[in-house]
């Protein structure tokens, strides 16, 4: 396969990804990226790549975009999710870099050391009375964002003796406690209170310009803002205002609206300290970005599932290893359904029992509707896309529980529609292999092979051995063979496990056998192998 990588990522990124496929390494203007960007299986961007929807919908190849950093927002996610185009970063490969970088730029704008360094070394003067600084002993620190890096930076705080605040609706009080900050109810809380606002909110629609003139109102006379987040969350019109008619005491900005920033009002002012963009420019945080993102970007052409990829429904880590064990099982429900029982169906339930019940099964679920619709589709279904294409097609999607004294971990798909009603159940066998339980509520027990026949046909004597017989004449072998029925010479199911595929002929002479009702060939994603 082919990838792009649009801005530079560490040597040792480089030599994993070449270590499997071709690499190209260019920096592009957003033009040549459209035009070159169909020959590409993969993209990997930093923070100035404007990977587009028109990029996406162009990238006809694209499987992965990958950003060798911590957000996203140059990444049109919502059209990569329409497409199947898995995105992954790595939030954690930055976050010591970014959290040191901001306390860096919080010492320096406290003792006003760029300034006294221009004045000494580039003016040749010894002025101690101008840069007289304040301690940050005592001093209470506001963090918008208490995640990894807010959560750095509210540790390095503490140890200088500042009181830490902070404003995040997602972080629970016991753990703001348990690191010595104390929550706030919201920004127009936080701000009074503080000496000292640094942002490191993740930047979103709803973020855009989160201070703005209003909240930079609230702020107590001469308090300083540090900005290590992401551009355009503090208006930069407004923070310049506060700054030249006294509000605020000053400003240390590492991100800017508009990146590159080389030319700005904001810079010109004496209580402003900026740096460009170097928060995680670290040679260890460089050397982390390029091998997480190149790993996860190889984990996807590969096929395998990235739980941490951002536009996959997040599971919990003590919850990861029991869902990824039962992905294939969930895969091959959808499918045989998709499949053993065609038909449209404008609904389908996946409902859990056991363990499963109490656990977070989006991903479960989403990977349901994978196997199903990548049977029907023929098309590049995934993990990504596969909640959107149902609802294209109509389908209501439902989630399920079996709580209380359910005994077994079990996953049941049922769909519906006006072909009427079919549903399946399985499980993980201990050696994490699969097995199906039930097919419309007729018990069974069988480890699914590959190649499955489905039958259903009247109960009665000989449909066996005629089976047998044109499976026999067209050279495929039987490995083993389930019934179920409800009545005594009522309709049967039968699920044959095969060792080859059901050719097109042995079929239609199956579906010409009197008693038989349909005959269906089900190849399953996984399956055990004969």
């Amino acid at each position: 396969m082919k990838i792009l990588v649009a801005e530079a990522i560490s040597d040792a990124g480089i030599r994993l990804l070449q270590a499997e496929h071709a690499v190209d390494v260019k920096k592009l203007s957003p033009a040549e990226l459209l035009e070159i960007i169909p020959q590409y299986d993969a993209l990997i961007t930093r923070s100035e790549t404007k990977v587009t929807a028109e990029v996406l919908a162009r990238g006809e190849r694209l499987q992965v975009v990958g950003r060798a950093g911590v957000g996203v927002d140059n990444i049109d996610v919502e059209a990569a999710t329409d497409r199947g185009v898995v995105v992954v970063n790595v939030p954690g490969a930055n976050t010591l870099s970014t959290a040191e970088h901001t306390f860096g730029m919080l010492i320096a704008l406290a003792r006003h050391i760029p300034q006294a360094h221009n004045a000494l070394a580039r003016e040749g003067r010894w002025d101690r009375k101008t840069y007289v600084g304040t301690e940050l002993y005592g001093k209470r620190l506001g963090i918008i964002g208490l995640g990894r890096i807010g959560s750095e930076v509210a540790l390095r705080a503490r140890a200088f003796g500042m009181a830490v605040l902070a404003y995040d609706p997602f972080v629970p009080a016991a753990r703001a406690e348990q690191m010595g900050v104390t929550l706030v109810a919201g920004i127009p809380q936080l701000l009074p209170q503080v000496d000292f606002l640094s942002i490191q909110a993740a930047k979103t629609k709803d973020s855009a310009k989160l201070i703005r003139t209003q909240e930079l109102a609230l702020m107590k006379q001469g308090a300083r803002i540090i900005n290590c987040a992401r551009g355009g969350m503090v208006d930069e019109e407004a923070l310049y205002a506060a700054l030249t008619n006294g509000h605020l005491g000053g400003a240390a900005l590492d991100v800017f609206t508009t990146e590159p920033s080389t030319a700005s009002p904001l810079f010109a002012l004496p209580n402003v300290i900026v740096t460009p963009h170097l928060s995680a420019s670290t040679t260890e945080a460089q050397e982390a970005n390029g091998t997480f993102v190149a790993e996860y970007v190889l984990r996807v052409l590969r096929g395998e599932l990235v739980p941490e990829a951002v536009n996959l429904p997040q599971v919990p880590k003590e919850q990861a290893q029991a869902l990824v064990q039962h992905l294939p099982l969930a895969e091959s429900l959808g499918s045989f359904l998709a499949q053993a029982f065609v038909g449209s169906y404008d609904q389908i339930e996946v409902i859990y029992s056991g363990d499963l019940a109490k656990q977070a099964t989006t991903l479960l679920t989403n990977t349901v509707l994978k196997g199903f619709l990548g049977a029907q589709l023929g098309e590049h279904v995934n993990y990504i896309n596969a909640p959107g294409l149902a609802r294209r097609r109509g389908i209501a999607v439902q989630e399920s529980r079996t709580l209380g004294q359910a005994p077994l971990t079990e996953i049941t798909v049922r769909v519906a529609g006006k072909q009427g009603e079919h549903r399946i159940s399985g499980m993980l066998r201990r050696d994490g292999g699969l097995r199906f339980s039930a097919v419309n509520g007729l018990h069974f027990d069988m480890a699914p092979t590959r190649h499955l026949l489905v039958s259903r046909h009247t109960d009665q004597p000989g449909m066996i051995g005629q089976f047998g017989t044109v499976l026999g004449t067209h050279n495929i072998n039987i490995a083993g063979m389930h019934l179920g029925r409800e009545r005594a010479r009522g309709e049967a199911i039968m699920v044959m496990q095969i060792d080859e595929p059901l050719t097109a002929e042995a079929q239609e002479q199956l579906r010409a056998m009197a008693g038989v009702i349909e005959v269906r060939s089900v190849t399953l994603p996984q399956g055990e192998t004969a």
